[in-house]
């Protein structure tokens, strides 16, 4: 292969890669649309524009998922403008601007609970992450990883809201592709932080959770250090990092 010939070949490689990134980019409920944070166009508008997801740098992964990025991506964890109304039960629609069937992998869904206002919530610290919704690896369903599942859906996803009591929370919503976790440090997680803001009259409080970061070891051959194909071939099983999905 010539030079030139093999780098427009490496260049063709490096293009599909960045494309098949992404971002959410709306947030969806009872037929309004919340927008989140836009990558490539609100860094650049005066006044900052009223988000209802917390910004983030790109449509990258999170380059260290063991650093305090991985709680809200790579953005500042800065809170958001906007809370989003919702009340339990309500069917929460979360929208991506693309998502490649390549980066086949789990996707997860966690609550925390702002303690008041999450203009005052980082979540960096302590436990306060509880999954609540998830679709990892399933031989059931057709794809079978839940990153696959969402791009057949039109590159969306969907959560309904637990019964939990009125406040302020942090929905994250979070994308995980094994594509390259065959390295150390390799997975890449794609985390998305919505603020909500609940009402009506539900009664639970959210039970303990974990740590993000903290939850995320990039030792752990169950579910982040792990070949993709070997999953896929049946020689290994997969369970997703951050611990079971909780009942609440």
């Amino acid at each position: 292969m010539h030079v030139l010939e093999a780098l427009g070949v490496a260049l063709l490689g490096f293009i599909h890669s960045v494309s098949a990134h992404g971002y959410l980019k709306s947030v969806e409920v009872n037929g309004v649309s919340y927008l989140a944070w836009q990558v490539g166009q609100d860094d650049y508008l005066t006044p900052e524009p009223a988000r209802y997801v917390r910004r983030i740098h790109d449509n990258g992964p999170v380059p260290d998922f063991t650093s305090k990025d991985i709680t809200c991506n790579v953005g500042g964890n800065i809170p958001a403008k906007g809370v989003v109304p919702v009340n339990a039960g309500d069917k929460v629609k979360l929208k991506w601007d693309q998502w490649g069937s390549s980066h086949s992998g789990p996707v997860m869904n966690y609550l925390a609970d702002c303690a008041g206002s999450c203009a005052n919530f980082k979540g960096d610290t302590g436990t306060p992450w509880v999954k609540f919704d998830q679709m990892a690896y399933d031989t059931t369903k057709t794809p079978p990883w839940g990153s696959d599942f969402l791009a057949k859906q039109g590159a969306s996803w969907t959560v309904t809201i637990p019964n939990i009591k009125p406040g302020e929370y942090i929905l994250r919503h979070e994308i995980l592709g094994l594509h390259v976790a065959g390295t150390r440090m390799g997975a890449q997680f794609y985390p998305a932080c919505v603020q909500i803001k609940v009402g009506g009259s539900g009664t639970k409080s959210l039970p303990a959770g974990v740590g993000l970061p903290g939850a995320y070891n990039p030792d752990d051959k169950d579910g982040v250090l792990v070949q993709l194909w070997q999953v896929n071939q049946g020689q290994t099983n997969y369970t997703a990092p951050g611990g079971p999905v909780r009942t609440i």
